[in-house]
C-alpha cells in the first residue's frame, strides 16, 4: 500500500504542476478544468474546432481520465460531444499512438517511440488531437464508417460528401454545449488565438483554490477521495503494504544532454501513421519563440530543463 501511495501522491503533484502550466501558458484551442476539484485525476478538455479545416466553429468537449501511475502510463480521452472521426470510436473513445502504453505491441505497427512515454504530457495530447482532427490514421481505424468515408472523400476530392457532411452535422451539434457554456466559438485564426485567452482566464478563476496550492503541501490541496481504493492497494502488494510489486517502474535515467537529443523523437506531435505533421508558413529562418519552448524534465527525471523543438501553433495546420 505504501508504493502505491507514494506513486499516487507523485502522480498528484505531476498534475498539479502540469495543470497550473496549461492555465497559465494555454494551447490554442483549448480549455483545460478540473471535472472535479476534489479529483486531480479526471480533467475536462474543450476543444475549438480549427480554423480552415471541417471542424471549425465545431466545440467538442472531452474528458482526460488519468491512472494512479501517471505519468509512467498514459491517460486515456473520450469525448462527451459527438464526433465522427476515423480515429475516435463511436464511444467517444480516442485512439491515437501518444495515448497508448509503453512499450512494443505485437499486433500493431505503431514504432515504440511513438506511443507514451513519461516525458510526454499533457500539452503534447493536445497538440497531437488537434493534428488527428486534419490528419486521421485510414490505417488504424477506430471507427470503420468514418475510415471508409474519409477515404472515399479524399479519393473523389471532396466530390464524394458523407464524410464531409457528417463531420459538418458533428460541429453543428456541438454548438448547442457552447451556448449553454456561454463561449463564443471562433471562425478566424485570430479569434481562435483570442477565444483559448478568454477561456483560460475563465479557468484560472473557476480553478483558483487549486493554482493557489502550494506544490510542496503534502495534502496537495486536495481532497482524499481520488478515485482510488487503497483498500484495493492491499489486496494487490500484500499484508502490511510491504510488497512493492504494485509500485512504479524505476524511471529511465535521462542526463539534459541524452533527452535533448531524444527530442525529435519524444516530442513533436505525429500523427498516428507516425507522419510528421506538416505545417504551412517558412521554416527556413523561424523565430526561436515558434520553433523552441522550454519544458521541466518529469518530477520523477529531477528538475534538469532542455528545449524540444516546437512547430508554429496548431491553427495553421496545412490542409
Amino acid at each position: 500500500m505504501a508504493a502505491s501511495r507514494l506513486s499516487r501522491a507523485s502522480a498528484v503533484k505531476a498534475l498539479q504542476k502540469e495543470f497550473k502550466e496549461l492555465v497559465e501558458s494555454p494551447v490554442e484551442g483549448f480549455k483545460v478544468t478540473l471535472t472535479d476539484e476534489s479529483n486531480l485525476f479526471l480533467w475536462d478538455v474543450a476543444i475549438f474546432g480549427p480554423p480552415q479545416t471541417l471542424y471549425e466553429g465545431g466545440y467538442f468537449k472531452a474528458r482526460l481520465t488519468f491512472p494512479p501511475d501517471y505519468p509512467y502510463n498514459p491517460p486515456s480521452m473520450k469525448f462527451i460531444s459527438k464526433m465522427f472521426h476515423p480515429n475516435v470510436f463511436e464511444n467517444g473513445t480516442v485512439c491515437i499512438s501518444i495515448l497508448h502504453s509503453p512499450g512494443e505491441d505485437a499486433f500493431s505497427d505503431e514504432l515504440p517511440s511513438e506511443r507514451w512515454n513519461p516525458t510526454q504530457n499533457v500539452r503534447t495530447i493536445l497538440l497531437s488531437v488537434i493534428s488527428l482532427l486534419n490528419e486521421p490514421n485510414i490505417h488504424s481505424a477506430a471507427h470503420v464508417d468514418a475510415s471508409v468515408a474519409y477515404r472515399k472523400w479524399i479519393e473523389s476530392k471532396g466530390k464524394e460528401q458523407t464524410y464531409e457532411r457528417l463531420v459538418r452535422s458533428s460541429v453543428e451539434l456541438s454548438k448547442s454545449d457552447a451556448i449553454r457554456d456561454g463561449v463564443s466559438v471562433p471562425t478566424t485564426l485570430e479569434d481562435y488565438c483570442m477565444a483559448s485567452r478568454i477561456m483560460m482566464e475563465r479557468a484560472l478563476s473557476e480553478n483558483k483554490t487549486l493554482l493557489d496550492c502550494d506544490e510542496g503541501d503534502d495534502d496537495y490541496c486536495f481532497g482524499s477521495d481520488d478515485g482510488y481504493d487503497d483498500e484495493e492497494d492491499d489486496e494487490v502488494e500484500g499484508v502490511g503494504g510491504d510488497n512493492e510489486r504494485g509500485g512504479p517502474k524505476d524511471p529511465p535515467e535521462l542526463s539534459s544532454s541524452s533527452a535533448a537529443a531524444d527530442t525529435n523523437e519524444a516530442f513533436l506531435p505525429r500523427s498516428t501513421s507516425g507522419k510528421m505533421v506538416q505545417y504551412s508558413g517558412s521554416a527556413a529562418s523561424p523565430q526561436k519563440s515558434l520553433l523552441e519552448e522550454e519544458l521541466p524534465a518529469p518530477a520523477a527525471v529531477g528538475e534538469t530543463a532542455y528545449y524540444r523543438p516546437r512547430p508554429p501553433s496548431p491553427y495553421l495546420l496545412s490542409q
